[in-house]
């Protein structure tokens, strides 16, 4: 399994501009000149790197979701179950996402962009997040807080779990009832979660 990579103080000029032509105009509107401008590089900087928006895209979307999961995760603590640590960490992450200006731009005005990620293949960001979970449920494995099961199993069950709370939980909330808010169903999500992986 592939660990997760990150550095908190990496950033990239590219991916940045990306990002900020993203969230003032959407992915469709972008254009790979509007992104060299911004950035301050030739378009031929770019395309040495990236044939088109949607790879450049692509890899930001991985950046920032990676840096979202790897920041909602708590520190690995030897007094604490990992159990808890991962469930925190799970809600904590389906919360940022949530908040995520990136996040919010694609499902407003370009979400068939993540439509392979959920229905074909898995992305880079996908992958990392699983390593991220398989290496923790193992570590959940020997201290007995973590119900025994084939980690890639558990991580990938987990997963479609969180990743159907992020991406559809608009369609469930209401804002009317403080008992079917967003608050409320990511209490539901920790019960689910905590329930799934006890022993």
């Amino acid at each position: 399994m592939t660990p997760i990579r990150h550095n908190h103080e990496d950033t990239d000029p590219v991916l940045d501009a990306a990002r900020d032509c993203v969230l003032a105009v959407g992915v469709r509107r972008t254009t790979l000149t509007d992104i060299a401008r911004r950035a301050g590089v030739s378009r031929m900087t770019i395309y040495r790197r990236w044939p088109d928006v949607r790879s450049l895209v692509g890899d930001l979307m991985t950046r920032e979701w990676i840096t979202v999961a790897a920041g909602a995760m708590p520190p690995s603590d030897e007094d604490r179950p990992e159990r808890e640590r991962i469930v925190e960490g799970l809600v904590a992450g389906a919360a940022a996402f949530r908040a995520h200006p990136l996040f919010h731009k694609i499902i407003d005005v370009d979400p068939e962009l993540l439509l392979p990620y959920i229905l074909d293949r898995r992305g880079a960001s996908q992958d990392a997040l699983l390593g991220l979970l398989h290496t923790a449920l193992e570590d959940g494995h020997e201290d007995g807080s973590v119900r025994r099961v084939r980690p890639d199993l558990q991580a990938r069950s987990l997963l479609l779990v969180v990743q159907s709370f992020t991406l559809s939980l608009r369609t469930m909330t209401d804002d009317t009832d403080p008992e079917l808010s967003e608050a409320a169903f990511l209490d539901e999500l920790r019960t689910l979660l905590e329930r799934t992986i006890a022993p």
